[in-house]
């Protein structure tokens, strides 16, 4: 009768597994890249200017931009495009001069993220194109190639004024929506 030997199977020395998974792990995270969010660039007033009195504006130097729940965009009370709409301000803030104007936007609580991001480029891409335009005729080159001080020209020129707020709560409630 044969006898089965019973054998022993050697076990794996696993000292140094926690260090080997420790640098693949440093490896991956160094090595992988990650996306990160852009937002936008917005320059906040310091303080002390927030304390100022606010100054009168005149309602023909206002122009009114708003978006609503269903990511419609409105100049004036006027259904635009995004394209029509920074067709208008870029016409609008050309034909204003100094910071004597203001830009108001509005965006209703319940509008998309996309539909607001929009409506801010169609805003931001009309100033871009304004400043290009004045520093090509100016200087030759674009904005964004102006020295500092050319840049500061340009943007004296054409300030970025824009007040920012949220739509009222009673047109939601015109439209059948509650608060």
């Amino acid at each position: 009768m044969l006898r089965r030997r019973h054998r022993e199977i050697p076990e794996l020395n696993t000292t140094s597994t926690a260090d080997i998974s420790f640098m693949l792990l440093v490896f991956f995270l160094v090595t992988s890249s990650m996306d990160t969010d852009k937002g936008m660039g917005r320059k906040l007033s310091p303080q002390e200017e927030q304390q100022q009195e606010q100054r009168d504006i005149n309602r023909s130097n206002v122009l009114q931009v708003r978006i609503d729940g269903d990511d419609l965009l409105y100049c004036d009370d006027r259904q635009v495009t995004a394209r029509e709409l920074q067709q208008q301000v870029e016409s609008f803030v050309a034909s204003r001069q100094g910071d004597r104007y203001v830009i108001a936007v509005e965006a209703d609580r319940h509008a998309s993220y996309n539909g607001y991001f929009e409506m801010q480029n169609a805003v931001v891409a009309a100033y871009h194109r304004l400043r290009d335009r004045m520093a090509r005729r100016l200087y030759g080159h674009y904005f964004n190639q102006c020295t500092p001080e050319e840049r500061e020209a340009v943007m004296a020129r054409y300030p970025q004024r824009i007040s920012e707020g949220m739509a009222s709560q009673q047109s939601t409630v015109e439209k059948g929506g509650g608060v």
